[in-house]
């Protein structure tokens, strides 16, 4: 096979690849030489024109002869390699076939052509051995086709690369000195100042410096509605300024920003191989040895009990065996679904990371998902700031803003936002320290603060924590989330939080019991809190209190009870778990553990594409199973006419050009099968 890029950085190239350009000329010339052979070799049984002695003479013989040496030689050698290949490393696939049957037509017609006394006289025909120049220089022909249309078919699977491709602009405005300059995109380096004017393309992902817009992520979010950006805020590369202008200043270039990210999962998972294939691999293995024999069997059995002329009937029989059964449409089967499948995924936004995932989701029964950032909007907002006596709210915020500025949860990003939209100054944090799924502590001011939940503060040896804990679970009850604060090792008070839950969540959570999905929320968060929202969303259960630890080990308690577990989760503390799963699901929104642990990321961070995903796999599987149905029927039936079975019945025999037409429309009727996939609606 020709080597392909393993980046897809660059602009998409609009003309296509060079193994389709080249098997395309190939085809071609093939073609053009093949047309009159066919006509000369046909001229025999139109009456017309077998009363002219050219077109069936030596002059007729001879032009065939010549015109099928660049056909055979040239257009089909890189059959003639590939069938080489396969009998040295002895992986015997559809060339090993191809070539044995061309090779054979051709060196037996070369053989008439030049030593007609070798052949016995029972293989004569009107005086002379017959000739099957046509049948080598058709197949090579058609098998040719045949290549060149899976080649245009795999190139049209790449549209969602192209289209993701096409969104960079070529280049983009540095700014230097106060200066614009208008650069190449390859020459932009992380830290680089860029100018972005109204209705430009976002050259790279960044963050904004000066000035502000209104810019359409429908690419990332699949909002319709553009999204406002000022100072602070990080743009993405690939997405489409408004009317405004800004400075922004490159934090990711190439193939790290999300767009190089998206591209490089989805070209990964098109050349990845899904599990069934390992099945087709099992059987190609008996199958192309079992063709073998059967056609010496053929061979034997027209040579020893057939009609005359004997030989040349078993010959072209036994051509037609190996032909017909060349296992084009068996090796098309999987890879043509999975990449049509997981290219249309893309296109909605649904990244699959392997074939393997898309394969496994296809049996899912549970769905485990973590409820911030994945049934909420991962942005909460700071609700109570309820400060134990002799303690000042606003300087009990200052204090907790300045330890959890260096977390990175979601629930810190709310008090530092509440931090500063209060306009508090923030204190430098000593001997900062982060217990993942606990809480977070620091000495500020020289206080020493401990912020997290009640379980955290107790193994930091608080005590007294009841009163607390008792105002915590009313506030719970209604859906909030407690965070609970200690000053110098004693209570200083609560912070309440809720995190909205994503308008599309409970449109998600229907759709996937529509599916028979059981939905399960697995959070850090306490059990008033998760039960509120799980009430809400009408979840079959809840598990809450639970670390990241324990989350990857529910995971693997449902899987050994049998159970087929896809997890959905965005956030660091999520990475374990979706790695227990059968499949992971990342938001696209969430981190970068996150996705790299999981096999299927929604780009748009909506739990809706769990749906699709699930559709998806499911529809392509199906698919797969059509065409390797449709693959093992065709076999099944061709090989036996090819051999000769109708012909005690109804005389009938099938030559090796028919048997050509035959293997070149079986491969188009799974590449078009495939192809249906990208019209899927999920």
């Amino acid at each position: 096979m020709t080597l392909e890029k393993i980046t897809n950085h660059g602009k998409s190239n609009p003309d296509g690849d060079d193994e389709l350009h080249a098997m395309t000329k190939r085809f071609r010339i093939g073609a053009l030489f093949t047309l009159p052979v066919f006509v000369l070799a046909m001229a025999n049984h139109i009456p017309t024109m077998n009363m002219h002695p050219w077109m069936d003479g030596e002059a007729s013989r001879w032009t065939q002869f010549l015109l099928t040496i660049p056909v055979v030689g040239w257009t089909g050698w890189p059959f003639f390699q590939r069938g080489w290949q396969s009998v040295v490393t002895w992986r015997l696939n559809m060339f090993t076939l191809i070539a044995i049957g061309v090779g054979a037509a051709f060196i037996m017609s070369t053989l008439a052509m030049f030593f007609p006394g070798m052949f016995p006289r029972s293989m004569l025909h009107n005086g002379v051995v017959p000739l099957y120049f046509e049948s080598a220089a058709v197949v090579v022909v058609l098998v040719l086709m045949g290549q060149v249309l899976e080649l245009h078919a795999r190139s049209r699977t790449g549209s969602a690369i192209s289209a993701l491709l096409n969104l960079i602009p070529p280049t983009a405005r540095q700014v230097t000195s106060g200066t614009d300059h208008v650069v190449p995109l390859d020459q932009v380096k992380i830290g680089d100042w860029l100018r972005v004017v109204p209705g430009d393309t976002i050259p790279v992902d960044g963050l904004v410096l000066e000035g502000h817009s209104s810019i359409d992520e429908a690419m990332i979010s699949g909002e319709p509605l553009p999204t406002h950006k000022s100072v602070g805020d990080l743009v993405t590369g690939g997405t489409v300024n408004g009317s405004g202008s800004f400075i922004m200043k490159a934090q990711r270039i190439g193939g790290d920003t999300l767009l190089g990210h998206i591209v490089d999962m989805v070209a990964e998972a098109q050349r990845s191989r899904a599990p069934i294939q390992g099945l087709v691999d099992r059987v190609a293995a008996y199958f192309v040895p079992a063709v073998l024999v059967i056609s010496m069997l053929t061979f034997v059995i027209w040579f020893w009990i057939g009609p005359e002329p004997r030989l040349a009937n078993a010959m072209v029989n036994a051509v037609a065996v190996l032909i017909i059964a060349c296992p084009c449409a068996l090796g098309l089967a999987t890879p043509m679904s999975i990449m049509v499948g997981i290219g249309r995924g893309a296109q909605l936004g649904v990244l699959v990371k392997n074939a393997e995932a898309l394969e496994r989701l296809e049996k899912v029964t549970v769905l485990v998902v973590d409820k911030t950032g994945t049934l909420t909007e991962g942005k909460p907002q700071i609700m109570d700031i309820v400060p134990s006596k002799d303690i000042d709210a606003k300087v009990l915020l200052r204090l907790v803003a300045s330890v959890e500025r260096n977390s990175e949860h979601p629930l810190a990003a709310a008090i530092m936002q509440r931090a500063n939209k209060d306009g508090l100054g923030l204190e430098s944090v000593l001997d900062f320290r982060s217990v993942t799924g606990g809480g977070t502590a620091g000495t500020v001011d020289h206080h020493r603060m401990h912020i997290g939940n009640s379980d955290f503060l107790r193994s930091e040896k608080i005590q007294d924590l009841e009163p607390l804990e008792a105002l915590a679970e009313k506030l719970q009850d209604e859906g909030r989330t407690v965070m609970f604060i200690a000053m110098d090792g004693k209570p200083a008070g609560l912070i309440t939080v809720a995190d909205p839950i994503k308008a599309t969540t409970i449109e998600a959570i229907k759709s996937l019991h529509a599916l028979g999905m059981k939905v399960i929320m697995l959070t850090g968060d306490n059990r008033r809190t998760a039960g509120a929202v799980s009430r809400h969303l009408g979840l079959d259960a809840v598990v809450a209190d639970i670390d990241p630890s324990g989350k990857a080990d529910y995971i693997k308690k449902l899987r050994s009870e049998g159970k087929q577990v896809v997890m959905a989760g965005d956030g660091i503390n999520d990475a374990p778990a979706l790695s227990a799963a059968d499949v992971g699901v990342a938001m696209g929104t969430g981190t970068d553990v996150a996705i790299q642990s999981a096999g299927i990321t929604l780009v748009k961070g909506d739990l809706r594409g769990i749906s699709q995903a699930i559709s998806l796999s499911r529809s392509t599987m199906s698919n797969i199973r059509q065409n390797l149905c449709f693959a093992f029927l065709y076999n099944g039936l061709g090989i036996p006419i090819a051999a000769g079975a109708l012909y005690p019945t109804f005389g009938l025999v099938l030559s090796p050009m028919i048997a050509g037409i035959a293997m070149s429309l079986s491969s188009i009727s799974v590449v078009g099968n495939a192809l249906r996939l990208r019209k899927l609606k999920l």
